[in-house]
This record gives C-alpha cells, sequence and structure tokens, in this order.
C-alpha cells in the first residue's frame, strides 16, 4: 500500500482509537472508579453472597425473605434514629395517617371484654348510612364469630378496613334489640381530620389544635380561620403540643400564613441535597394577626419547623416546654413489593441557622427514644432553670433575641408539667385502664339519657349531680384497687377531670372532649393570658428588658393585694389528662 493511500486511513484511526478510549474508559470508571465505588459494590456483593451462602448451605431451612424483612430495619438502624423500614402490611396505614383518608366502615371502637364496642360512628360515613349507633357491639364479621381473647386490635383493623367499594357483613348486637341485627356495609373513603379542634376561646382570641401535619392540614386550617374569623377573631392559639410531625411542605404552608412575603421559613442541605430555602410569598391571611403557638416535649419534626419560623422571624410567642428535637429530613422510597424506608437525606435548618436536632449515635435508637426520661430525671418538665443550653449553639432572631440550636426548640414562655393532686391511687386505676373501662360501661349503660345533651357544658352539669366520683371508687374497689380516703381527697380534680373529660370523649367527640380539658389547661390559660395583655408579639432584648423592670416594680407595690384579694392567680395550674 502506497504513503498516500494509508494516510488516507489516518483519521479514521484516530476516530476509532478515541470512540474505544472513551468505551473503555467508561467501563473501568463504572467498575472500578475510586475507592468508595469499589467498597459499596464490595459491600452489597458480600450481602448478597452470605445471603446465598446461607439459603444454599445453613443447617435448617431458613425464611429467607423473613430474614430479609428483620435485616432491614437493623441496618437502617446503623445510620440514625429516623430512617426506618416499613414493611409492606403497614404501609397503607402509616400513609393514610398523613394522606387525609383511608377506606373502611366509618366507627370508632375500643376492645372491652373480648368484644368489639362501637364508642361512635363517623357522621356521613357507610356505617352511619346503615344505621349502625354508637354503643353497637360487633360480634360477627362475615358471618364468622369474632370474639375472644385473641382479638386485638390490629386483627379488628384488619377486617374493618379495606378496598373502596368492598362489602362487609357485620353481625350486632344492641342492648335495646333482642336479636343480633345484621348490617352488610360497603366501604368507603373515610376523612382523617389533622386538625382536632378549632373554636372560640372566649369573645376575642380563637384555638385551633393540629394532631400532625398532613396532605389536607393546611386547606383544613384555612377552613378553621375563616369559621374563626367569622366570630372576630382578634388573635389566635395553635396548638403543637404532642405533634410529632409530618408532612414539611404542609408546615411552610402553613406558617406562610403569617409571615409576611419575604421571610425565611425553613432551609435544608444535606451531602448529596443541596440548600434549598422555602420562604414566605406574602399570600397569607393572617399576617398581622396576634400568635401564640404551643409545644411539649412530643412536639417533633414539622411542629419544630413551624414554631422555629414564628419564633426567629419574632412573629409569635412560643410557650409550653422543650420540644423533641427531630431536624433530620426523611425521603420516601418504596419497594417493588409494597414496602418502603423513609431515608434520612437532609437536615432542616430554622431561619436563624440552628439546626434543632438533639445529638444521638448510631444503632443506638433506644437510648435515644428514651431521652425523655432522662429530661424527665432532670427535672425539665418541672423548672426552666434545669435546661441546660449549649452557649456555642446561640443564635439570634430578626429582633437580636438569643436562640439555641442543639435539641429541640426552646420556649419563650415556660409552662412546668403540674404534678399537683398526682398520688399512687390516681397513678394506680391509671395505668390499670380501670378509668377508661369505667368511663366506657357509664357511657354505654347512660347513652340514651346522654346523647340528649347537646354540649360539654351541659354535659358536665348533669355529670357532676350524679356522684359519678363514688360510682368510680366502687368500681375501682371492685377490680382490686382498695378505696384510700386520702388519696382519693387529694386527687379528686384530676380524678374529676379525667373522668367527665373521658365520658364527654365518648359521647360528644374529640372537640367537645378538648374543649372541656383546655378550661383548665395551665398552658391554654397561660397563652390566654399573653394575648389578653396584648404581649403575643416578642420585642427586642432592650425593650424586653426595660417592660420587665417596670413589671416587677409594679408587683414590688401590689404584692401584698395579690395574696389578700385574689390568690388563685398566683396558684392556678392544671394537671396533664393521664388517661
Amino acid at each position: 500500500m502506497s504513503t498516500k493511500n494509508s494516510s488516507r486511513f489516518v483519521p479514521l484511526l484516530i476516530a476509532i482509537s478515541v470512540v474505544a478510549g472513551i468505551l473503555i474508559g467508561t467501563f473501568y470508571a463504572k467498575h472500578y472508579g475510586g475507592n468508595r465505588l469499589g467498597i459499596i459494590n464490595g459491600s452489597s456483593n458480600k450481602l448478597n453472597a452470605l445471603l446465598r451462602i446461607i439459603d444454599d448451605q445453613y443447617v435448617d431451612t431458613v425464611n429467607m425473605t423473613d430474614l430479609v424483612e428483620k435485616a432491614m430495619p437493623q441496618i437502617l438502624a446503623e445510620l440514625d434514629p429516623h430512617s426506618t423500614y416499613i414493611p409492606a402490611r403497614m404501609l397503607e396505614e402509616v400513609n393514610s395517617e398523613l394522606e387525609g383518608s383511608f377506606s373502611g366502615i366509618g366507627v370508632e371502637f375500643t376492645i372491652q371484654e373480648d368484644t368489639i364496642h362501637v364508642n361512635r360512628v363517623v357522621p356521613g360515613g357507610p356505617a352511619e348510612k346503615v344505621g349502625m349507633m354508637g354503643g353497637d357491639r360487633i360480634v360477627t364479621v362475615d358471618d364468622s364469630l369474632f370474639v375472644g381473647k385473641g382479638l386485638t386490635n390490629e386483627k379488628a383493623i384488619s377486617h374493618l378496613k379495606g378496598p373502596k367499594g368492598t362489602e362487609v357483613k357485620l353481625g350486632v348486637k344492641r342492648a335495646t334489640e333482642k336479636d343480633l341485627l345484621s348490617f352488610t356495609i360497603v366501604r368507603g373513603d373515610i376523612p382523617q381530620n389533622t386538625i382536632d379542634a378549632a373554636y372560640m376561646l372566649n369573645d376575642d382570641f380563637g384555638y385551633v389544635m393540629v394532631s400532625k401535619f398532613g396532605r389536607t392540614t393546611h386547606v383544613e386550617l384555612l377552613s378553621a380561620i375563616a369559621q374563626l374569623s367569622h366570630q372576630n377573631c382578634k388573635g389566635l392559639i395553635i396548638d403543637l403540643r404532642d405533634n410529632t410531625g409530618g408532612y414539611m411542605e404542609a408546615a411552610t404552608r402553613m406558617v406562610n400564613e403569617f409571615l409576611p412575603e419575604g421571610k425565611l421559613i425553613v432551609y435544608t442541605e444535606g451531602r448529596k441535597y443541596p440548600r434549598m430555602e422555602e420562604y414566605a410569598n406574602g399570600t397569607g391571611s393572617c399576617q398581622q394577626m396576634p400568635l401564640v403557638v404551643l409545644v411539649n416535649e412530643s412536639s417533633a419534626s414539622a411542629s419544630e419547623i413551624f414554631a422555629g419560623a414564628i419564633q426567629d422571624n419574632d412573629r409569635g410567642t412560643i410557650v409550653g416546654r422543650r420540644s423533641f428535637g427531630k431536624g433530620l429530613v426523611q425521603q420516601p422510597i418504596d419497594f417493588s413489593d409494597g414496602s418502603a424506608i423513609r431515608l434520612t437525606i437532609a437536615r432542616y435548618y430554622t431561619p436563624s441557622g440552628r439546626c434543632i436536632q438533639r445529638p444521638y449515635e448510631n444503632g443506638k435508637d433506644s437510648q435515644y427514644e428514651m431521652d425523655w426520661v432522662n429530661r424527665y430525671e432532670h427535672g425539665e418538665f418541672f423548672s426552666e432553670d434545669s435546661i441546660k443550653l449549649d452557649k456555642n449553639l446561640r443564635y439570634s432572631t430578626g429582633l437580636g433575641r438569643p436562640v439555641y440550636g442543639g435539641g429541640g426548640i426552646m420556649p419563650d414562655v415556660f409552662v412546668p408539667q403540674d404534678t399537683t393532686g398526682v398520688t399512687s391511687y390516681l397513678i394506680e386505676v391509671s395505668s390499670k385502664g380501670l378509668i377508661r373501662q369505667f368511663c366506657f360501661h357509664y357511657s354505654d349503660s347512660n347513652r340514651s339519657k346522654l346523647v340528649e345533651m347537646e354540649n360539654g357544658k351541659d354535659m358536665l352539669d348533669y355529670l357532676q349531680k350524679q356522684g359519678i366520683m363514688n360510682q368510680f371508687i366502687r368500681f375501682a374497689d371492685s377490680k382490686g384497687v382498695k378505696r384510700r380516703n386520702l388519696l382519693i381527697r387529694k386527687s379528686q380534680k384530676l380524678l374529676e377531670r379525667n373522668l367527665y373529660g373521658n365520658i364527654i370523649y365518648n359521647i360528644l367527640g374529640q372537640e367537645e372532649f378538648i374543649r372541656y380539658i383546655n378550661e383548665s389547661d395551665a398552658t391554654v390559660l397561660k397563652a390566654l393570658e399573653i394575648l389578653e395583655k396584648g404581649e403575643a408579639f416578642p420585642k427586642a432584648p432592650e425593650a424586653a428588658s426595660s417592660q420587665k423592670e417596670e413589671d416587677e416594680d409594679k408587683d414590688r407595690i401590689t404584692q401584698a393585694d395579690l395574696y389578700t384579694e385574689d390568690p388563685s392567680r398566683l396558684f392556678r395550674m392544671a394537671a396533664a389528662t393521664l388517661s
């Protein structure tokens, strides 16, 4: 071949060499590119090899599916306390709590004496449409006996819930009927409300309790605000106590209702998750309304996003006890078998820049979950001074007020847990479930009279004349808890509060129960006092200090009068519900 002819193939050879180089480079990059990739591939291969060896060579037969199901939570537990595995059988239930609805028959029930007792029928639900009533006992399901010691809440739920449009046949015993009643119910969508109560505490100020942050929470809040606005609401209490969180988006939408345009709500950031910021867009309906937010040691995650945004932007006052301290963001990842994981991908930060995730050690979930016990033992529930704040994690709000990272949202106004009236008698009857049992039986036996009451106030007036306390003491005695007069007198207010509250709940539902409990709730009363004094909007440290000095001067002048005229102002407290 001549030199002239061979030179024509040079460009072609170069092109082929470049393509080959790219292909070879790509192959090596995928298979051998760096120690990290090699370790990951090697580790996953090692796990797969281990499972194959066990399946092929282990001395006994092993259920490999069950082995993997048990291993998944253990692997995720080595990462952090909030990365979790959700088996397929539990995923629908977990999701339905936040999605706003589930498919079922529409009843609230408890299992008493090995039988399903219907406490309440959901208004407009499938069960109500066919004529079921509170007080009914479900005895058979699809013509099979459904009572006995093996009956559990999980078993009952699995038979009563089901796909929308499917039927379930129930045999029901009703106190007023001699024969068993038969109902065929077509399952339907049952709404899952995330706002448990929304009402006016007095002529000026409203109250909203948010139990979790779900798909429908923002819409529910708008409805609640509209309802309260029609009653001339001039200030609002948002109760996030015992709200363990939910969707971050629901929390940011809620905060947006209260913040002016351009205010930072929250930002998130992780190793593979670039910083993302959420700002208020200025469309909020309550940007100027006085606001107080209630939190406690069980307020977590999305609740802390809401409280942190309000606090850092000096938009309202936080009242209660230090929140849980969960500052990790989970992403749901579904598997083809219907199971899923919730994998931590980022941390979230409040507007001042603090991460309120409390410390944890990988693989030691039990210690992390028991942190509330340590708080209790250290006295944090009872004294603000017992809370140790990390001065190295000090941040500032927009007005320059100090706030701290490193574990939860510290409230602006601390309200201790009240243990006045707690005795060994009260603890025993509560821990044995006797208050709940008695209230169920009383509600059931007197349902025809109790359903005549239209609200909690009317029912309370009636119950206070029925000798409920003495009836309960005799009931507890019959269950092995002996009468102890001195302890009973000391716990009388708490016992009555629990007895009346549970009966009101059984007949009138959750909102009337919450209304009754709030009448003597120390945290709610403190929040209401802040609104009435016009102190919901925080002040800059200098202004707050001057105001404090003025208040102290007034206290010195009128201290004697406070003791002689109205001692209850100094000692007004309410106990937490124990059952």
